[in-house]
């Protein structure tokens, strides 16, 4: 079920919203990546009403779970095709303030760049954090790439409208691949290393992936409780 649209919501505010922060994501590396410590990812959950929001760091390059924190909040934005970021930012965020750990960069599973308005999930957040943030989708969300990239570890350009969004990305062989995309504060190339190198025994990166399990586990943990 999606929620209501809340009384004061309008689709035009939210754009002009969206094309106001998509000027702040910046394209290049804003950090020493050679530093990196902490990485983590984040996902979202939902109920009939209720957001997850979920985040697990983990140790650079090991990946060595640190700390995982979820949160779940009422989901006041309603589903709205381009405009998903702006309801899963708030549990996110609820999620991540919980942290004591301080993440260099955080893993979004969803689009930066590779968005109709240059503004994913992985945008809005790194832009509203402040941090290095990297967008890893599993759909093509907008964009053309010229053929899927065979080998693991090989990646084809997506482009839209002849600009370069992001990137297919193999990681694992005999699958699909993943859509890597800037979030902010970061290079496609250094995101797509980094991608890389955390996709170790899947597809999707651990951070990604331990942030997808603790957002579904807190979801089945709420709705038992709410049952007895």
């Amino acid at each position: 079920m999606r929620s209501r649209v809340p009384s004061k919501f309008s689709v035009s505010k939210a754009r002009v919203i969206q094309r106001e922060l998509s000027k702040r994501v910046i394209r290049e590396d804003a950090f020493d990546f050679s530093k990196l410590r902490y990485i983590a990812g984040v996902d979202v959950a939902y109920t009939d009403e209720m957001a997850v929001g979920a985040v697990s760091v983990h140790e650079f390059p090991s990946l060595s779970q640190v700390e995982v924190k979820t949160a779940i909040v009422k989901a006041v934005f309603p589903y709205i095709p381009t405009l998903l970021s702006f309801r899963e930012v708030y549990p996110v965020i609820s999620a991540i303030k919980k942290l004591e750990a301080n993440p260099d960069i955080f893993m979004v599973d969803g689009h930066g760049l590779a968005h109709p308005y240059r503004l994913g999930f992985a945008s809005h957040l790194g832009v509203i954090l402040g941090k290095p943030t990297i967008g890893v989708a599993k759909k093509l969300l907008c964009g053309k790439i010229e053929k899927l990239p065979k080998k693991t570890g090989e990646y084809t350009l997506i482009r839209d409208d002849d600009e370069v969004v992001g990137a297919a990305l193999l990681t694992k062989k005999g699958q699909k691949p993943v859509y890597v995309s800037i979030g902010h504060m970061i290079s496609l190339e250094t995101a797509i290393k980094i991608v890389s190198i955390t996709a170790r025994k899947y597809k999707i990166p651990e951070p990604i992936r331990a942030a997808h399990q603790a957002a579904n586990e807190a979801k089945r943990t709420y709705i038992m409780q709410r049952q007895n």
